[in-house]
């Protein structure tokens, strides 16, 4: 991805986000030509001038110093998720470019997958940056049985969520889940730039879905750390999870996602009915109608 675009439309879209009243200046009279702050706004709160911001925004963070960078974060308000994007975005634009690549897929060590084992009463997995799934436990696979129904591979949640018709039944708040989806594949974007495959995801999501092109040139994006998913399950119906998102710091790049629910109450229920249909699993650890449907590699 183009750092100098990256950084120019990711600035833009912060300051068109905060009006002078949000940033304590003088309301001023009359019609404002301009969505949020002018640059020469930014540019008085960041305490740069009107020039050096400008330079800013046309993409250059070459040469921009942490204290510019902290002034800038201040300005537009940026939140810890924002303020993070444009550290990496900042990083970037001071290294050496490099060719895109693409990534070997990252094996998920022995000692990981015993770890989602042992997780008996909790839906989990595994999944990296562009939002593969590479792992589960028991519980977990059968929690995302919809999702491992498509026969598109790697499994993917943004895919899923953008491209497969079902997505709508199994997933009630559907339009929060796609629009978090997309805030981390920019937040991804960021961190890691040159991922060829992050890349041609993006590229298949865009070229397919006019919902993921909006979302995505909105510039949002979001750390995804704990919170609430709603599910619509085939087999057991509706489903109100808590969850943590935790980074595992060994394995750069890979989260692990765990999900839960208070004892006593009727998600818990759901989630001890789900575990005896868990059960059905064959040896590979698939649900038999999922085996009989002909779930296989795209």
């Amino acid at each position: 991805m183009d750092n100098r675009s990256e950084v120019r439309e990711f600035l833009t879209s912060r300051r068109a986000k905060i009006t002078p009243q949000q940033a304590g200046l003088p309301a001023y009279t009359g019609n404002r030509r301009v969505k949020g702050l002018r640059r020469e706004e930014v540019a008085l709160l960041a305490g740069v001038s009107a020039e050096y911001y400008a330079r800013l925004e046309r993409g250059n963070l070459s040469g921009v110093s942490e204290t510019v960078i902290d002034s800038l974060a201040r300005a537009l308000q940026l939140d810890e998720a924002e303020r993070a994007h444009l550290d990496d975005l900042a990083r970037t634009a001071n290294t050496t470019r490099r060719p895109p690549r693409r990534r070997a897929p990252q094996p998920i060590r022995a000692s990981l997958q015993h770890l989602l084992d042992a997780m008996t009463e909790a839906p989990a997995f595994i999944r990296n940056g562009r939002l593969d799934i590479l792992a589960t436990n028991r519980l977990g696979r059968a929690l995302y049985d919809p999702v491992f129904a498509d026969p598109a591979r790697p499994v993917n949640l943004a895919r899923y969520e953008f491209l497969n018709p079902t997505a709508a039944d199994f997933l009630p708040q559907l339009e929060s889940q796609a629009t978090g989806a997309v805030a981390l594949l920019r937040t991804e974007a960021g961190r890691d730039p040159y991922n060829r495959d992050l890349t041609d995801l993006v590229g298949e999501l865009s070229t397919r879905s006019e919902k993921f092109r909006t979302l995505w040139a909105a510039h949002d994006v979001r750390l995804h750390q704990t919170g609430v998913k709603h599910f619509r399950h085939p087999a057991v119906g509706e489903l109100v999870l808590p969850f943590e998102a935790m980074p595992i710091p060994t394995d750069p790049g890979l989260t692990l996602t765990a999900l839960s629910a208070e004892p006593g109450t009727p998600a818990h229920d759901s989630l001890r009915l789900l575990a005896s249909w868990a059960a059905t699993l064959d040896q590979d650890g698939q649900p038999e109608h999922a085996v009989a449907s002909g779930e296989q590699d795209a």
